[in-house]
């Protein structure tokens, strides 16, 4: 089932959604890799946090795009950085489990109702995912061209100062082709593939011993 997708998106919007569904996205989303889910988690989600007042204005703009909004895995490839004349050459996703454990915690405090990855998620990100409710789509692994083409304009850069592909990029972007891979039921096809190739592995082995 093919779904067009806006953000910001709502509950009900989610609950529409199922493992295998493809969905074409619009919307502003927010690129954010290992540096900005360690950054966001020790600055905000931890009790130990101490933000600078820079660092929770920073917080407050990124509320402003990702509140029942979308996060992706991404580390863009951008020229025209030093003139501030950004082009997305390549923004393909990547791989998704390195933020396992930030991700649930960051969903929370964001209300964030969509992460964009490859690879998939843990069962923290699932857990929440239904609580919540959100979900994960999968995006092409390898077609960072065609992704870079749903890039439609630039709104802003948060911590550039980590380099271009660790920076939080916003995004305004019209038809992103996604595939829902963990639903708001507790479904992941990661994790069902997982378990099929376990058996046939498990099945293989004990026909050979």
């Amino acid at each position: 089932m093919q779904i067009e997708l806006h953000t910001p998106i709502a509950d009900e919007d989610v609950l529409r959604l199922h493992v295998g569904d493809t969905v074409i996205l619009t919307g502003i989303i927010v690129t954010g890799r290992d540096a900005a889910h360690q950054w966001l988690y020790k600055k905000f989600c931890d009790p130990a946090g101490d933000p600078s007042s820079e660092e929770k204005v920073i917080s407050e703009e990124l509320k402003s795009y990702l509140h029942r909004g979308v996060i992706y895995h991404c580390g863009p490839v951008v020229s025209g950085v030093d003139t501030r004349q950004y082009r997305i050459l390549a923004a393909g996703p990547t791989t998704s489990i390195r933020e396992e454990l930030y991700q649930a915690d960051i969903m929370r405090l964001f209300n964030i109702k969509g992460v964009i990855g490859k690879g998939g998620m843990g069962q923290n990100t699932l857990e929440y995912c239904q609580k919540s409710p959100a979900v994960y789509f999968h995006a092409v692994g390898g077609a960072a061209v065609l992704i870079a083409r749903s890039v439609k304009e630039v709104l802003g850069v948060y911590k550039l100062e980590w380099g271009v592909p660790e920076a939080m990029w916003v995004f305004r972007v019209e038809q992103l082709p996604v595939i829902v891979t963990m639903d708001a039921f507790g479904t992941s096809l990661h994790e069902q593939i997982r378990a099929a190739s376990k058996k046939a592995l498990d099945h293989l082995i004990g026909t050979n011993v």
